[in-house]
Formats: structure tokens, C-alpha cells, sequence
């Protein structure tokens, strides 16, 4: 019997049975680079699956080999929306507005930010009012308006979160730092 060709690119197999792309060498030392399994000292109830290890100094390490297979999962989400204007990016925080307004150019998604404002997703007479189909959200706790809003219409909710992250109404947490 012949051997199976080697696929292109190598997969690896999730709890739930879904394939998804492995992380190459490459991607792994871009993360570690960013500093992104660097997570806080403390551990949200959700987070705490996402965790590895712990430090002496007690900073949580988070597996990067769960940001990926998030990371993957939320790309497939976003890949299967057919007008990328129905995306909202959102950042209230002032770090991660600049990284928002990068994403929502490249990708051609609508961006918010700064502060959020109340209504947006859920009063139709106010002149901002947006229905999208997927929310992203830099940072669960400072943009618990955003997440509180969308969950209140259904919106689904990516969002990136640190180890103290809390994750109400939030659907798909990727852990980074």
C-alpha cells in the first residue's frame, strides 16, 4: 500500500475534533517576541484553562499553544463574513487603538474608538446606531459597554484577553497578553 501524500500545510486536532493550522516556528518566536504568553498575576475563573505555568515571581504564563488555535478559530469566524464592513473593531483603551485602526485598514472593517459610545448596537434613533455581525474588543474589561451592548442583540464577541480578563457575554477569548 502507498503511503498518503503529506499534506501542505500540518494540522493538528482540537478536543472538539476540528482541525486547524499549526503554528510554525516562525509564528512562535513572533509571539514570544511580543511578549504575548506573558500574562498578570492574576487569574480570572475563565482564563485559568488558558494558563501553563507560573513564574517565581507569580506572573501567569499563558499556553501558546491555545492563542493560536483561538487565533485560528476567530480568523475562520471573520473569514466567513462576506462583507468585512459588518466587522466592528473597538478599543477603548489607548493602546490598543492604534492597533484597531491598523486592523480595521488592512481588513476593511469599521473601527471604534476611544470612548464608546452607549447605544450604538442597540438605540435605532441615535445617529451612530450599527448592527454588525461580529464585535472585536481589545480588552474585556475596559470595554465591558461594548460587550454589554452587543450581547444584549446577539452580536458574537472576539475578544483579546489577558489572565485577569473577565469574560462575560464574551464568545470567543483569545489569551494574550
Amino acid at each position: 500500500p502507498s503511503n498518503p501524500p503529506a499534506p501542505l500545510l500540518a494540522m493538528t486536532s482540537l478536543p472538539s475534533g476540528s482541525k486547524v493550522l499549526n503554528a510554525s516556528e516562525a509564528d512562535v518566536q513572533r509571539m514570544l517576541a511580543a511578549h504575548v504568553h506573558l500574562g498578570t498575576k492574576n487569574v480570572s475563573h475563565g482564563m485559568r484553562k488558558y494558563v501553563y505555568a507560573r513564574t517565581k515571581d507569580g506572573v501567569n504564563i499563558i499556553n501558546l499553544h491555545a492563542t493560536w488555535e483561538k487565533l485560528i478559530l476567530a480568523a475562520r469566524i471573520l473569514v466567513a463574513i462576506e462583507n468585512p464592513q459588518d466587522i466592528i473593531a473597538c478599543s477603548v483603551r489607548q493602546f490598543g487603538q492604534r492597533a484597531v485602526l491598523k486592523f480595521a485598514q488592512n481588513v476593511g472593517t469599521q473601527y471604534l474608538g476611544g470612548r464608546f459610545i452607549p447605544g450604538t448596537f442597540t438605540n435605532q434613533i441615535q445617529e451612530k446606531f450599527q448592527q454588525p455581525r461580529v464585535l472585536i474588543v481589545t480588552d474585556p474589561r475596559t470595554d465591558h459597554q461594548a460587550i454589554t451592548e452587543a450581547s444584549y442583540v446577539n452580536i458574537p464577541i472576539i475578544c483579546l484577553a489577558n489572565t485577569d480578563s473577565p469574560l462575560s457575554y464574551v464568545d470567543i477569548a483569545i489569551p494574550c497578553n
